[in-house]
């Protein structure tokens, strides 16, 4: 496989760009390398510059689970853009999507829409901290939820990926208040909230991790986070900008039937485009302005685009069918990949959920970031450039998680296994 026209267009852009991406997470800096330069997708495909197809699990990060391209999305695209582009003002649209979403997620009677999984993350804490009036925050080890000050302490995607848990340009004053504790650790939860429990704004988490590599809470961990917010009048914060509307039409919290009180979205519910959403209960978004006194806005935030393309998306989704598909196209693609691993002889686990899952090559368990930090990145390193040489895309990453689509079919599936088994022999 040629990947010239690739690297050419990555030293070029290091050139004018910092790093040469406009995110880290796209920089190949977990697994060496250049980036592929993608000219188009399709389905549960890329093409790349050098006129290479492959096999998508990145799929954006997240947000494609029909697939790239799908007619009904690109068809709403191109109706909302003959209307114009973003007014400034108010538009039907966005009450359409934002009647979507509170009729699919359990825990949101209003949402408030803004442009990306960061700026809802944002907003949320300060509305926790706004309603409560309490300052502290708990967050855990390798969940990461955008790149806000307060919240970039000990962090996973590509702060973990790059040595960087924490940044430069932060100021301690601004982690002065965030608390962080062990994925999956109840006795750690439960002693705190014991001694400062009614100082704690909020709790923010994943509730299945995507951002350490997949990693699913224990049995009544969620649980306990419920209860001991309730008990102290914390407000609890699930960040579904990678499981809403991808574990179940109503999130994670509706696959393990824990609701929080507050939710971030991102991703699937702008279809590909950039948007975000935080939302709760209503006497919790009585807060924000200019209902209350919390202040957040946005020049593009509820832009017709990024709404119709939403729309069209979840339009797709509300089949229960569709969700039924993936659980079992995924199952089969990580029984299969692990299994190639055992007949190798190289240790790997495979935690899935619904249609997210990680590789990590390690015996395993993984249930929290100490855990997920023992895999062997140099020979998942190795295992990415054998797959990608083999037409199939992974994310550049041991400490992130992979998405299949609606889109990948039995064929996609039974390719991406052989090239695994192939790989897995070259390793061994």
């Amino acid at each position: 496989m040629s990947r010239a026209a690739s690297k050419a267009a990555f030293e070029l852009a290091q050139t004018l760009i910092p790093g040469g991406v406009n995110s880290p997470a796209r920089a190949f800096g977990g697994v060496g390398g250049h980036p592929s330069y993608i000219r188009r997708g399709e389905g549960a495909y890329l093409y790349d510059i050098d006129g290479n197809q492959l096999i998508d699990y990145v799929g954006s990060w997240g947000p494609h689970i029909v697939g790239h391209r799908h007619p009904a999305v690109i068809a709403a695209i191109q109706s909302a853009l003959e209307t114009g582009t973003s007014f400034g003002a108010p538009t039907e649209i966005e009450t359409e999507l934002a009647r979507m979403v509170v009729d699919a997620v359990p825990s949101i009677e209003k949402v408030r829409m803004v442009n990306s999984g960061t700026e809802a993350t944002m907003s949320a804490i300060r509305v926790a901290r706004g309603f409560t009036g309490r300052s502290l925050i708990v967050k855990f080890a390798g969940c990461y939820h955008g790149h806000v000050d307060s919240l970039l302490v000990q962090a996973g995607s590509g702060a973990l990926t790059h040595g960087h848990p924490s940044s430069p340009g932060v100021p301690e004053g601004c982690t002065a208040d965030t608390i962080v504790l062990e994925y999956n650790d109840i006795d750690q939860l439960t002693a705190l909230f014991e001694t400062r429990g009614k100082e704690l704004a909020a709790i923010i988490l994943e509730p299945v991790v995507g951002n350490m590599g997949l990693v699913i809470p224990k049995e009544g961990f969620l649980q306990a986070c419920r209860d001991l917010c309730t008990k102290s009048g914390t407000v609890l914060i699930f960040d579904e900008v990678m499981t809403g509307f991808r574990l179940a039409y109503g999130g994670a919290q509706e696959r393990f039937g824990i609701t929080p009180d507050m939710t971030t979205l991102g991703k699937i519910i702008g279809g590909g485009l950039p948007v975000g959403a935080y939302g709760g209960r209503s006497d919790i978004m009585a807060v924000v302005s200019p209902a209350g006194p919390v202040y957040q806005a946005g020049t593009l935030s509820g832009n017709p685009l990024a709404m119709a393309s939403g729309i069209a998306t979840l339009q797709q989704l509300k089949d229960a069918a569709l969700y039924q598909r993936l659980e079992t196209v995924t199952r089969r693609l990580v029984d299969g990949l692990v299994s190639a691993a055992k007949e190798a002889g190289i240790p790997a686990v495979g935690p899935r959920c619904g249609s997210m899952f990680t590789l990590f090559f390690q015996a395993g368990p993984v249930n929290n970031l100490t855990d997920a930090k023992r895999s062997d990145t140099t020979r998942f390193s190795k295992f990415f450039h054998a797959l990608l040489e083999a037409g199939v895309y992974l994310p550049c990453s041991q400490f992130e998680a992979c998405f299949v689509s609606a889109a990948h079919s039995d064929a996609d599936i039974d390719a991406t296994i052989a090239a695994a088994k192939s790989a897995f022999g070259k390793l061994a």
